[in-house]
């Protein structure tokens, strides 16, 4: 089997629209969390959300590109472009074993509910025709193909909140079984809508709290729900030995991935925790047996819901055993919100530089423990430590579990 290292990464997130002023927001407790501006939240019991702010399409295309495309497409397109251009691959790469492996939990919705409107107040033949490739949730994957020429496996798949890390994983699969050599990766969504946000509230996911500091509080015995995000998040995966032989930067080396269905309900975790922690223990068989749990670092899915955080502490005790005291902890969702598609590709990220700078960022806001949650979730400030190994966890609607792993090179 092949070996798979990260050799680019870009993000688009409510803390920041690069690398740097992200991973800076991380590990200094930024809260991205804020009242809801995109429209006007009277009638709503949910307002809060984690926005992206100052973020500048044409930065990363011209104003024709902007205007064919969701906004779930301008952020997969500039978070692709980021991470391109630091894993600094084009022209150095046969197009045929360059793939693709991008998705999103819900698509263009903004696109959606726009033309919907259309329809109804101007009739069909008002619709734009630029509505569906606006709309379907595979045009991340594909525009990101077409605008850097991978004519390998182009894949957008969709495990609701797990889609990023399943994304990231799938794409492992393809480079470490030798099919492609390298392949860009991850997951986006931009959902923060009146209708979106309705019906998540509705179906009982969403916080009513309307205090961004009491709003996305994983782990803490106050929690009642999480808070919607959008961003995206994209990782440039190579074979090992194909990044070595162009003087490449290695970040870290992807070497375990889980993947698992509860199949036992479309929105709640089977409280058991078997099938997750299956999920955790399947990363972990293919990273080694030999790292120090006090020298890893799990990125929790941790979304702030009462039966999420209570079941994944339950998996990670399944999976790691006693150990599962040591091991360091804490949600990025704290600060981010819950970026659906997107959570798990940029949550990797956190999880590469935190194994990269030795750095375990904090889990904010945290202030009552939960006796159901009784991990060392690093409450609300970051820690310098020693990393050899990290993981990111992502569960999503419909049974998805994915865990995904990483060590240093």
């Amino acid at each position: 089997m092949k070996r798979v290292v990260v050799t680019g990464m870009g993000s688009i997130t409510p803390i920041g629209c690069d690398l740097a002023s992200y991973w800076n927001g991380l590990k200094q407790g930024v809260c991205g969390i804020t009242p809801i501006t995109r429209f006007d939240t009277e009638g709503f019991k949910a307002k809060l959300a984690a926005e992206v702010k100052e973020f500048d399409p044409l930065q990363y295309m011209e104003k024709a590109d902007v205007r064919r495309n969701d906004r779930f497409v301008q952020y997969a397109l500039a978070a692709a472009t980021q991470a391109m251009n630091a894993a600094q691959l084009a022209g150095k790469i046969d197009a045929e074993r360059f793939g693709v492996c991008f998705g999103s939990g819900i698509g263009g919705f903004e696109t959606f509910l726009d033309e919907h409107n259309k329809f109804n107040q101007k009739g069909p033949s008002r619709v734009s025709p630029l509505f569906i490739t606006k709309m379907i949730s595979n045009m991340a994957a594909g525009n990101i193909a077409i605008r850097f020429g991978a004519k390998g496996s182009c894949l957008s798949l969709t495990t609701a909140c797990a889609t990023g890390t399943n994304c990231i994983g799938e794409a492992y699969r393809m480079i470490r079984g030798g099919y492609l050599d390298a392949v860009i990766a991850g997951g986006v969504d931009a959902a923060i809508t009146p209708l979106a946000i309705a019906g998540f509230t509705n179906c009982m996911a969403l916080t009513e709290s309307d205090d961004p500091n009491a709003g996305s509080i994983p782990f803490d015995r106050r929690r009642n729900g999480f808070v919607m995000g959008e961003g995206a998040g994209a990782v440039v995966l190579e074979e090992y030995e194909h990044a070595v032989a162009r003087g490449a930067e290695i970040y870290a080396e992807l070497c375990g991935y889980g993947t698992t269905c509860d199949a036992y309900h479309v929105t709640a975790i089977e409280e058991g925790a078997e099938t997750p922690a299956r999920a955790i223990k399947d990363c972990l068989s293919t990273m080694g047996e030999d790292i120090d749990a006090d020298r890893i670092y799990i990125n929790a899915h941790g979304t702030s819901t009462p039966l999420n955080d209570k079941t994944e502490t339950k998996a990670i005790k399944l999976a790691f055993g006693a150990d599962a005291y040591r091991v360091h902890i804490s949600s990025t969702k704290s600060m981010t919100g819950h970026l659906l598609g997107a959570a798990g590709a940029i949550e990797a990220i956190a999880a590469v530089m935190a194994l990269r700078e030795n750095t375990v960022p904090p889990t904010i806001h945290y202030q009552e423990p939960d006796s159901d949650c009784d991990l060392n979730y690093t409450p609300n400030t970051a820690l310098e430590t020693p990393l050899d190994a990290s993981l990111s966890i992502s569960l999503g609607f419909g049974g998805h579990n994915a865990c995904i792993g990483f060590v240093k090179v």
